[in-house]
């Protein structure tokens, strides 16, 4: 009786140990979303101020962004890690 209380007991850490790997990635994204927002606030601003540079800011706006989810792309793997 009591080996099937531990195995019980072992398969319940591990769901809540997924589980915290879950919130925590959540956690993780919410940084790259806010920058990804403000990249993306500021190049349009950007291009309001200045049409004729809109070409330039797209492009560094598009390589904020991929350098950003970088940071969420690190979360997740952080997440199967640990």
């Amino acid at each position: 009786m009591s080996v099937a209380l531990q195995a019980a007991d072992v398969l319940a850490q591990e769901t809540t140990i997924s589980g915290a790997g879950a919130i925590g990635y959540g956690l993780a994204a919410i940084g790259p979303g806010i920058g990804i927002g403000i990249v993306v606030g500021k190049a349009i601003e950007g291009m309001a101020r200045q049409p004729e540079m809109a070409g330039q800011l797209r492009t560094t706006m598009f390589l904020g962004i991929a350098f950003t989810e970088a940071l969420a792309l690190i979360g997740i793997v952080a997440g199967f890690i640990f």
